[in-house]
């Protein structure tokens, strides 16, 4: 049995599973102790979802709310495409391992879904891209709110986003697939400029146009998030930002920030 390994784990998320799951129950007590907005998201469902990549402790709880949110939906298999930040190659690859490793069990790689998508659009497998923390991070999550789905990790570096558009259009075709976009969004500036960069970023996903997300956006996983609003916009999919906060609420720097978002298309 061949597994795509951990290569984070005890660093952007913890390692043992008692830990994976007081963090998530952390999270949900905080919803919880907001019942409307609980009793909002309980409500929603959809097939695809922009979700953070950093630490948990800066960027989980919004990360959560996204997956707690696609869990209503129970798809079979959720596709989980985010950006190279270890290793530059031209393209998109995917992982052809049997299992993905989590902290609270293995994840089944939807093997047959990889070569159905290798066969249809100019996807390689790169062994050396699949250690990416982008996509990574998302998988503890699905474990857990959905134990028996299957994945497929997806990473792209030097892409474009008429690349991965037809994936993902294709994929939310399919009976039971869920997309999983993953990126954060502005990088160490200060709060108030982080907050006026992402607001860029959040009117592009409310309006889903690429055009404003070209002028001032500066999300790492900039081309998967392109790619998914022309996407929704062609399916006619409502989307609804769950989140937004910047690591200085974890942390209280409001000097150096990172900002996070988390997205339900449907």
């Amino acid at each position: 049995m061949s597994h795509r390994l951990t290569s984070v784990a005890g660093s952007f998320y913890p390692a043992e599973s008692s830990s994976v799951l007081e963090m998530i129950e952390r999270f949900n007590s905080i919803l919880e102790s907001h019942p409307d907005t609980l009793q909002q998201l309980n409500a929603l469902t959809g097939n695809a979802i922009i979700v953070p990549h950093a630490g948990w402790i800066y960027s989980g709880f919004t990360a959560n709310i996204a997956f707690r949110v696609l869990a209503n939906n129970t798809p079979d298999t959720l596709v989980v495409i985010g950006p190279s930040h270890r290793v530059g190659f031209q393209g998109i690859s995917i992982s052809d391992m049997e299992y993905f490793q989590t902290p609270l069990g293995d994840l089944t790689i939807n093997l047959p879904l990889v070569e159905d998508l290798m066969n249809r659009f100019p996807i390689s497998n790169l062994i050396q891209a699949h250690h990416e923390h982008s996509t990574e991070v998302q998988m503890p999550f699905i474990k857990h709110y959905l134990p028996h789905a299957k994945v497929v990790e997806m990473v792209y570096s030097y892409a474009e986003p008429a690349q991965i558009k037809p994936i993902i259009s294709y994929l939310l075709k399919l009976h039971g697939i869920a997309v999983v976009i993953s990126t954060d969004l502005s990088h160490y500036y200060s709060l108030e400029h982080a907050n006026r960069l992402d607001s860029i970023c959040l009117d592009a996903i409310q309006k889903e146009d690429v055009g404003i997300l070209q002028n001032g956006c500066e999300a790492c996983g900039i081309i998967g998030v392109e790619a998914m609003l022309d996407v929704a916009k062609d399916k006619h999919l409502e989307s609804i930002i769950l989140d937004y906060r910047t690591s200085a609420d974890a942390s209280g720097d409001s000097t150096r920030v990172v900002g996070y978002t988390s997205v339900l298309f449907r």
